[in-house]
C-alpha cells in the first residue's frame, strides 16, 4: 500500500459472492451499489487503494485484502440513475478472519464505520484501522 493510498472495507454475502469466488475470477467489476453514501465512496476510490473483503450476514468477518485495479466508471447492471463500480482484484486471504464481533470489541477500532455505518456496503476505514485488522488477523485464534 503507498503512503498516499487510501483504504475501504467492501461487504458482500457469501452466498451470493464470497472471497472464493472473487478469488477464482482474479478480478471483479463491484456493481450493484445502489446507496449515494456508497457511490461517493466509490468514486473516491483511485487505483491500487486497499480494500477489506467483508463476508456480511452469513459470517460477518473480514475475510481478505483487495486492491482497486479501475477507478469508478459507470455500472453496466443499472437500469436507470447514475450509478458507479469499481474494478476489485484479490491480494490474498487473512490468515484468519477478523469478525465484527472482535472489531466491535476492540478499543483501537472503536470507530471504524463498519460499525458506526453499518448499512453502508463500501465504506473508507482509516490506515490505522486495516493495519490492525490486519494485525489482528495475524493472532491466533484465542486472541494471544
Amino acid at each position: 500500500m503507498s503512503k498516499t493510498a487510501q483504504c475501504w472495507i467492501v461487504k458482500q454475502e457469501p452466498t451470493a459472492y464470497s472471497w472464493a469466488d472473487f478469488v477464482k475470477e482474479g478480478r471483479a467489476a463491484w456493481t450493484g451499489v445502489r446507496n449515494f453514501q456508497a457511490r461517493l465512496n466509490l468514486r473516491a476510490m483511485r487505483k491500487g487503494d486497499a480494500v477489506l473483503f467483508y463476508h456480511s450476514v452469513v459470517g460477518k468477518e473480514v475475510v481478505g485484502l483487495a486492491q482497486v485495479a479501475a477507478e469508478a466508471y459507470p455500472d453496466p447492471t443499472a437500469t436507470e440513475g447514475d450509478w458507479s463500480c469499481v474494478d476489485l482484484t484479490p491480494v490474498r486471504a487473512l490468515r484468519r478472519p477478523v469478525t465484527l464481533e472482535e472489531i466491535k470489541t476492540h478499543t483501537k477500532l472503536s470507530a471504524i464505520k463498519l460499525v458506526t455505518q453499518s448499512r453502508l456496503s463500501v465504506l473508507p476505514v482509516t490506515a490505522a484501522e486495516y493495519a490492525e485488522i490486519i494485525r489482528l488477523s495475524e493472532r491466533a485464534a484465542s486472541g494471544a
